[in-house]
């Protein structure tokens, strides 16, 4: 096995080794954090929700709850503002720090997840996938991904979904290592300081070599 064979198995071995890592220096700022959910909003500390992965295999993604109990139902396609009511004053912390994603780390320990990869979003959302668009399930969910450090909600959800096929395309233990370096200055500085800053040159459906894709 070489080259883009081995790729796979490196990224495996890197996001069990580097989750656990993650989860054994993390413990104590999501012990807080989770004590932070509980002592300041009724209702349970962690947010379950199925989510599609992999081929489109439900699965459920762990996070700590930021919104109110029952605001999880909401209109297919409706993404969370910064000023949303139903986010609470915790939450828009925990959502601004990127806190409430550490739970995810369990999925990656149990395969559901990748550290880098398309976001995973609701299952309501794949009956607006076309054929192109899919593709992002050809690939484990990420708890970051190149969409989230390029821009993320300040980029139209088509160019979101172009990073995403774009990283289907051409992901490698050094790309998820750079998209991992970026997510912390996403934490520190904010999404909107990435808006046209992509980490890597697509050129409409070009690669760097020049080698053309399929657009979406």
């Amino acid at each position: 096995m070489s080259g883009r064979g081995i790729q796979p198995a490196a990224k495996r071995l890197f996001d069990v080794a580097a989750s656990l890592l993650l989860l054994a220096l993390c413990l104590p700022l999501l012990l807080a954090a989770a004590a932070l959910v509980k002592l300041t909003s009724p209702g349970p500390v962690l947010f379950l929700q199925e989510r599609p992965g992999l081929g489109g295999r439900v699965f459920r993604i762990y996070k700590l709850r930021t919104m109110r109990t029952g605001s999880e139902r909401m209109v297919k396609g409706q993404e969370v503002g910064r000023d949303d009511p139903r986010v609470t004053p915790a939450g828009r912390l925990l959502r601004r720090t990127k806190v409430d994603e550490l739970p995810q780390l369990l999925n990656v320990l149990k395969g559901d997840m990748s550290l880098g990869g398309p976001r995973p979003e609701r299952r309501a959302s794949l009956e607006d996938y076309d054929a192109e668009t899919a593709r992002r399930l050809d690939m484990l969910p990420g708890m970051t991904g190149l969409a989230q450090v390029s821009g993320n909600i300040c980029l139209p959800l088509e160019e979101r979904y172009r990073l995403d096929v774009y990283y289907v395309d051409h992901f490698s233990l050094s790309l998820d290592i750079r998209i991992l370096l970026r997510t912390v200055g996403v934490v520190l500085l904010g999404e909107g300081r990435y808006a046209g800053r992509p980490l890597v040159h697509t050129g409409e459906g070009a690669d760097q070599s020049g080698a053309r894709h399929p657009g979406p």
